[in-house]
Order: C-alpha cells, then structure tokens, then sequence
C-alpha cells in the first residue's frame, strides 16, 4: 500500500490540470449564477404580461366581484349586445370576454355564464372566475338557508390549531418541510457528486485501457490499489472544484443581488413542491409576525451533527458508486459499451431523490423513509433528509442511524472487493462487449 498516496497523487494532479477540468472550474460559477439571473428575468418578463378581459354583465349579481390585480384587468362593457361585446373584444386586443346573461336567480345566471376567449384560456385565470362564482354561490345559498353575510364573512376566517410540544415549546407549520428540504438539497449534492464524478473514474480506466497504458502500470502495482488510487485522487479533485464552485458562486451571486436588486423569491417560487408544502410554507415569510420564529427553528437543527453526517455519506456513498464505475470501466473497452451497465447505477440515486422526497415530507419516520434509510444504495440521500430533525427524541432513532452507517461500511467493503475482481480481470480484456454472464464469471476467477 505504500505506491498507494503516488497513485492518489498522479490521479489528481491529472484531473486538476487538465485544461477542460481548469475551464469548467472557473466557467461553471458564471454559468450556474448565469442561470439564476436569466430565470429571474424571464420570471418576471412572464409575470409582466397583464391580462385584459372585458365583462359584460347583464344581472343584477356580480356587480363588484371582478376587481382588477396585478396580473388581470377587468373591463366592464354596457349597453352593447353579446355579439357587439365579442366583437369590440377581438377588435380591442382584449384576452377574453365574460358575459354573465340576465336571469331572475343567481344558480341560473351562473349555469348560463361563459367566457370566450381566441384560444384555451390560461389555467390561473379560469381558476379565479370559477373561485369568484363559487364564492358567490356558496354565500347565497347559505343566505337561503339563514345565514347573514356577516356570519359567512366570520365562516371565511381560516383556522391554526396551536402546536406546541409536550415541554410546552410552540411548533410552527411548515418548519418539518423545509428540514426536509434542507436534507434533500444535501442529499441531492451527493448524487450529482456521485454521477459526476463516477463517471471521470469510469473514463479514465477506460482511456488507460484503449491506450494499453494500464498494462504497464499494473506491472507494478496491484489492481486494486490502482483502482482505489483512481478512486480518491478523482474524488479529491472533485471536492477541489466543488469548494472552488461552492465560494466563486456564492459571491457572484451576492454581487447579482446586490448590483441588479434580484429578488430570489421568483426562483423559489418555482420551486416542484408539493401542494401542501406551498400552502404551509405560504405562512412564513420574511415580513410574517412567525418569522423570527422561524428562524430560530432553523438555528436549533443540529447542524454540526448534520455536517458531520454529510461527510460521513458522501464518502462512504461516493467510493461505493465510484468502485462500480470503476468496475464497468475495466470491463468494456469504450463508453458506447457502458450505457447497459450505467441505468441499473443511477436507478437507486433517481429513486432516493424521488421516494426519499415523497416520503419524507408526509412522514418522515413512516416504514417507506426508514426502509430507504437504511438500504445502502439509497440511505446516502435519504438518511441526510430525515436528520435536519435531530438523532434521539423527535428525530432520527439512534439505532437506525447507527445501523445506516454500519451497513453502509458493510456494502462497501462488499463491494470494493467484488469490484476488485472485475477491475482485476477486465482491464486486460479487450475485442469483446461484456455480458452480465460474462462479469459474474469474474467474480469467480
């Protein structure tokens, strides 16, 4: 093992100075804050277009209930007939025009109600005159039954249950989902790491190979320490462009938002999350009374705990992929032939992502978050979602977050040494495309 730190360091120096590794380095930083500005303004560019729909409103219902906002005009049209209303639209430029017909009650008025517009309307806009007829509905027919418009209006309040633990400490809604969030955003920068990454191991045991190179090399090294060398070196670079990408993009973006005043929020906005979570993140804002509530859920995450888990599963993660990107790249003889080895790798990252998500954010200790938790292949990303809420009471049961690790170190040591196997026969094969049959052969020699 004593050739190892030369092969670690001749792995690194080579990825570090190669001329696409400096470039992307420096450019990736541009680009990444590039992209934030370019979705900020087409963001707002989209949220500018304002929306103008004339209204022609032959009741004695509806008098006020179209007021104009910030996305959609109301113009409200008299005495002109519907198809003089249709075409003064057309001819105005106008989005669309909503003719409400006179009818002696208000359950006839809505059913005979229509909006015509060039082409299908936009979602957003179809959903507030439904939600301004229902409203209106709702509040007559309970009038119908007795109930004053003052007693709807008190109906209309929304309610928040206290929430408070057995200490008597106040819970806030909302602050689980965006631990979840926390985690996942951790979880998610091991498996881009992991595909990254994997795959520069994977190419450079595959140019060594073509190039016969690696028959040289193994005259004096063994296999298994040239391929854990390739291993670390190619993930020690990696966390040298990542630290360099974490800092210069951090301060790119901070001489953006405070050079051309971009407000964040319209990216967050955009945020995949799921309906819930928008309407219970919806209540913390920055100028909310529970804000500073709020942040100081966020201060009482364990964040060093969470950290020094990170490390721990991006490691251990990281060798275990990178040993069978390593494998793969000793067993066939160019890229092309590796595309049947790659989907069965990433398939537990993609579904880490996806259930980890899913499951974590309705129930973070349900049997789907736990069981995910612990399997090896996916608990690198899934675990780190669940630990924003502690290790021990409320959080992550001690034993499960022990029996991770271990199974972890367990895999990986399985999987080296598995990997070793193939690495040791494959890289002095050549002509011929392998088979699953083929690399279970291997395991055997």
């Amino acid at each position: 093992m004593r050739k190892l730190p030369l092969i670690i360091r001749r792995e690194y120096l080579a990825k570090v100075r190669n001329k696409s590794f400096i470039i992307m380095t420096f450019l990736s930083p541009i680009l990444m804050v590039g992209m934030i500005l370019l979705i900020v303004y087409l963001t707002k560019v989209n949220d500018s277009e304002k929306r103008i729909i004339a209204v022609l409103n032959e009741s004695s219902f509806f008098t006020d209930n179209f007021q104009t906002n910030e996305s959609t005009s109301y113009i409200k049209f008299k005495d002109l007939s519907l198809e003089q209303a249709k075409d003064s639209t057309v001819g105005l430029g106008y989005y669309g025009l909503l003719y409400i017909p006179d009818f002696p009650n208000l359950e006839g008025t809505a059913q005979r109600s229509n909006l015509y517009t060039k082409e299908a309307p936009n979602t957003s806009v179809v959903n507030t005159i439904e939600y301004i007829f229902q409203e209106k509905l709702r509040q007559q027919r309970l009038i119908d039954i007795g109930v004053s418009e003052t007693d709807y209006n008190s109906m209309k309040d929304r309610f928040e249950i206290r929430m408070s633990t057995f200490e008597g400490q106040q819970n806030l809604k909302g602050v689980n989902i965006m631990k979840a969030v926390i985690g996942g955003g951790f979880g998610y920068l091991i498996m881009m790491f992991i595909i990254i990454y994997g795959g520069f191991v994977m190419r450079s045991v595959i140019e060594e190979k073509t190039s016969r190179i690696i028959e040289v090399i193994i005259s004096s090294v063994k296999p298994f320490q040239l391929m854990l060398g390739k291993i670390i070196g190619t993930s020690l670079a990696g966390i040298t462009q990542f630290a360099i990408w974490i800092v210069s993009a951090g301060l790119l973006l901070t001489i953006a938002v405070l050079l051309f005043d971009v407000d964040l929020q319209a990216v967050s906005a955009s945020a995949n999350l799921p309906s819930d979570a928008m309407t219970d993140l919806a209540t913390i804002t920055p100028n909310n009374e529970k804000a500073q509530q709020f942040v100081g859920e966020m201060l009482k995450i364990h964040w060093v705990t969470l950290i020094s888990s990170f490390l721990v599963y991006f490691i251990l993660g990281y060798l275990i992929y990178s040993s069978i990107y390593a494998a793969i790249g000793a067993a066939v003889d160019n890229e092309t032939d590796t595309q049947q080895f790659i989907f069965p790798i990433i398939l537990p990252l993609m579904l880490a992502i996806y259930v980890g998500f899913f499951s974590v954010f309705e129930n973070p200790h349900g049997p789907i978050a736990v069981g995910f938790s612990l399997f090896p292949l996916t608990s690198p990303i899934v675990m780190l979602m669940r630990l924003p809420g502690g290790i021990g009471d409320g959080g992550v049961p001690l034993w499960q977050f022990i029996t991770s690790i271990v199974l972890l170190i367990v895999t990986f040591v399985g999987i080296v040494w598995l990997a070793a196997k193939i690495y040791r026969v494959g890289i002095l094969m050549y002509g011929k495309k392998p088979t699953y049959k083929e690399l279970y052969k291997w395991l055997k020699y």
